[in-house]
């Protein structure tokens, strides 16, 4: 698989996490309908079912897997939550994607 279309099936995946945990926190925390409990669980679903299709070892995809959401994570709270990244946001964000790209494209035997 390249590593453009690893990444964006990471990116997909976080995205549906993102959304499966947002939705009851807005029935939670904001009053909002129960009914948004319906979208989380075919959302958290997708998550699940997302994570099978990364085609390496589960505990390398998992470990990787954590850098892509904090970047989307990051990007969750600048377009959702209107709150502008600090650069202290945007350095861990590098990290954590440097530390994705080590664990996932780095070469090896097996």
């Amino acid at each position: 698989m390249s590593e453009l279309k690893t990444v964006g099936l990471f990116a997909i995946t976080a995205l549906a996490e993102i959304i499966g945990c947002y939705l009851p926190y807005l029935w939670l925390r904001e009053g909002k309908s129960i009914w948004l409990l319906i979208p989380s669980v075919i959302s958290l679903s997708a998550f699940v079912w997302l994570l099978t299709l990364h085609p390496t070892a589960v505990g390398r995809v998992y470990a990787a897997y954590g850098g892509v959401y904090v970047t989307i994570a990051i990007l969750w709270l600048w377009a959702v939550d209107g709150i502008r990244p600090t650069t202290w946001d945007l350095l861990g964000t590098s990290v954590a994607l440097l530390g994705m790209a080590i664990i996932m494209f780095a070469p090896r035997n097996t």
